[in-house]
Parts: C-alpha cells; sequence; structure tokens
C-alpha cells in the first residue's frame, strides 16, 4: 500500500498508513549541516572542548559523520516541537513530533553503536540557527525541507565509503526513510502536487540525488557551531 500524506486548503489530513510508518520507523539517519572552516576539499574542521577531534577513519569515520548530522536533526526538531509556531495545525504537530521522536532515536542509535566500537565517539556539539524563526511556518518548514533533502542526499553520497556489509544493509533502510521524511516536509509546503519527488532532489534516472560530504559540507555548513575535523580520503 503506497504510503502518503493529503493536505488541502482546509487542513491536513494523514493517512493512517503514513502516519504509523512515520511512529513505528525506529532507524533513521539525515545527513545535513557542517561547518567548513579554514581547511581544503577534503578536511573537515570541527573542534570540541578546546581540542580539536578527527572522526577517525573507515566505518568509524562515517559513522561519526552519521552522528554529527542526527545530533543536528534532533536539536533542529527538538526546538520546533518546544515551541510550536502561531498557527499550527494538529496534524503538523503530530507530523513534527514523530520526526522529533525519529531523530532522537536515530542519535542514540549512532552514539551506541560508535560507543560499542571505538572509544573515539564524537561529543555532543553545539549548534546555531541565526536565519530561522522558530515561530514563522515557512521558516520552520523551509528549514526542515534543506535538512531532510540535504540528509537523503549527503548519507547517499557517503554510503561508498562503508564496507561492513551490516552497516550498508542498515544504511539503506535509514536512507528510505529519511527520503518519506523529506517527502512529507514537502507535500505540506506544496500540498497536492509533486514536489515531493521533485527534479531537484530525483534525477534523471528516477534515483535521489547522492553528494559528497564536502558538498554537504558546503551547502548546510552554518548550523553546527563546534568544529571537528575529518580528512575524506581518510575513510577509502
Amino acid at each position: 500500500m503506497k504510503n502518503t500524506i493529503h493536505v488541502s486548503n482546509q487542513g491536513a489530513t494523514l493517512d493512517t498508513s503514513r502516519r504509523n510508518f512515520l511512529k513505528l520507523s525506529g532507524i533513521g539517519l539525515a545527513m545535513a549541516g557542517l561547518t567548513l572552516i579554514g581547511c581544503d576539499d577534503n578536511e573537515f574542521d570541527y573542534m570540541a572542548n578546546d581540542k580539536v577531534f578527527d572522526l577517525g577513519t573507515g566505518d568509524v569515520g562515517v559513522l561519526n559523520y552519521a552522528y554529527a548530522l542526527e545530533q543536528l536533526e534532533a536539536d533542529f526538531y527538538t526546538k520546533v516541537v518546544n515551541n510550536f509556531y502561531t498557527g499550527i495545525s494538529s496534524i503538523e504537530k503530530e507530523l513534527f513530533t514523530d520526526l522529533y521522536h525519529h531523530e532522537v532515536i536515530h542519535r542514540d542509535f549512532f552514539k551506541a553503536a560508535i560507543s560499542g566500537a571505538t572509544m573515539n565517539v564524537l561529543p555532543k556539539l553545539e549548534f546555531q540557527y541565526p536565519n530561522v524563526n522558530f515561530n514563522d511556518r515557512n521558516s520552520v518548514l523551509a528549514t526542515a525541507k534543506a535538512l531532510e533533502d540535504t540528509g537523503v542526499a549527503a548519507y547517499n553520497g557517503a554510503g561508498k565509503y562503508i564496507s561492513n556489509t551490516d552497516y550498508l544493509v542498515i544504511a539503506g533502510k535509514i536512507v528510505s526513510v529519511e527520503a518519506r521524511h523529506a517527502s512529507a516536509i514537502r507535500n505540506l509546503i506544496n500540498p497536492g502536487t509533486a514536489a515531493f519527488s521533485g527534479d531537484d532532489v530525483i534525477d534523471g534516472n528516477g534515483l535521489d540525488l547522492a553528494k559528497e560530504p564536502k558538498d554537504i559540507v558546503m551547502t548546510a555548513g552554518g548550523f553546527i557551531k563546534t568544529p571537528f575535523t575529518w580528512k575524506e580520503q581518510g575513510i577509502n
């Protein structure tokens, strides 16, 4: 059965299958928002507690990268649900609450996975939203759209660096969940249109776009305040 969100001018309605899917999807990953600070195309600079933290190499590096991005999304949706914008509908509240729960689960999943494999676990990061008005629907939805769209493309781009087949299987499940997040947000913004699978996120072969980590950095560099480092060639 196809999972869809139906939104009309009279109000949004979320069908049971989509609502249950969003509530029950326990693992997900959205990637967005790294800050590039004084480095070349193959180096991500971040710092934690006045010491440079390096994400590491191989699968650990990819997991730490994912953990950083999940921290960002969890933080964003926490702010959204703690102060819903004026005039928000009950359906939109439910959707954002579901996304909040997902991203917290995703964040904690990656922290646990990395902690079980290494001592090199990225610390808690600090975030900023200088251009986001959390009391304005358009501002919140535009930011959610940017995070979700970029997240799908980012995870697709990073997947090729994963060598552990178990992680790769999980990655495939994760990115499909995040693509559903992205389509849900896009449908809230442009209900009843084809925007949920727009040409800006789907290529000529009908596939979600994939972007390299350095491109994600350049696209969404203003959200994370805490610096760290990761040399991209080190994860090959």
